[in-house]
């Protein structure tokens, strides 16, 4: 095929690692988007001193600000739905290879990063960049990258020609993954879930596990199970939650105190 390309790695024996190079230039593409793009917010936040206000007004002098047009701030998933639509409409149109394949790679992953690091903007409908609510757009790039990153060794969901016993077997196997991370899901482990479909020891090891005490597994399912849901809180504590947020704000930037308490 002309998307893949083998690399020795041993020499002096048969393994081969395969390389899908179009998802390892969209994996690239998402992790350098995004941490250009963290550098640049919170270098546009440092100089204001604060958060970016949400009236749109321009957050100090320089050549790096907000982009505001005719007083209305627009967000940089705007640019990053504009190059998925282009990449996307170019994919369909064109059908390229080679070269061509890997640019329109990197430019849907310019678009991704760009729109998944304001994913916390969607689900909220709201400014919440800068805000604990924010920290959502963190896991969801990071999720981006473990399924991408995985998929650069050609992880293939479906298997076989359809209506094979090789593409049925493929299709009960994804269908049992897929169950399996939905009940990870239920158990308020988003990430887990999303990066099982793709890496399945993560998502059965996850949904064997205790659920988190606010999610929609425990809040049916524990109640008659006091000491399961006494070992939930426990486990899913305070301090459960201020490791995990500690890696985010070194990552992405810690949220603004003015909106810490708010959202």
């Amino acid at each position: 095929m002309a998307l893949l390309a083998e690399i020795v790695v041993d020499t002096e024996g048969d393994s081969r690692v395969v390389v899908l190079f179009p998802m390892m230039w969209l994996f690239f593409a998402v992790l350098v988007t995004f941490i250009v793009t963290r550098t640049i917010t919170r270098r546009i936040r440092s100089r204001s001193g604060a958060a970016p206000t949400d009236d749109g007004t321009e957050s100090g002098g320089g050549l790096i600000n907000d982009i505001t047009v005719g007083g209305v701030h627009l967000h940089h998933q705007v640019f990053g739905i504009l190059f998925m639509t282009l990449a996307g409409l170019a994919l369909i149109a064109t059908t390229p290879e080679g070269t061509a394949l890997n640019v329109f790679a990197a430019l849907f992953g310019v678009g991704l990063a760009l729109t998944f690091d304001e994913f916390a903007l969607w689900v909220h409908l709201d400014d919440v960049y800068w805000s604990t609510s924010g920290r959502k757009s963190v896991d969801a790039i990071f999720c981006a990258l473990m399924i991408t990153g995985l998929m650069i060794g050609g992880a293939e969901l479906v298997t076989g020609r359809i209506g094979t016993p090789e593409w049925w077997s493929s299709i009960g196997y994804l269908a049992i993954s897929l169950a399996i991370s939905v009940i990870c899901m239920l158990k308020g482990k988003f990430v887990t879930g999303i990066v099982g479909i793709v890496f399945q020891p993560v998502a059965i090891i996850g949904a064997i596990r205790l659920a988190k005490p606010d999610s929609w597994w425990a809040m049916r399912r524990y109640p008659n199970k006091p000491r399961r849901m006494a070992r939930a809180r426990s486990r899913f504590g305070e301090r459960y939650h201020a490791r995990w947020n500690r890696a985010r704000d070194f990552v992405a930037g810690p949220p603004d105190v003015r909106e810490a308490g708010m959202r």
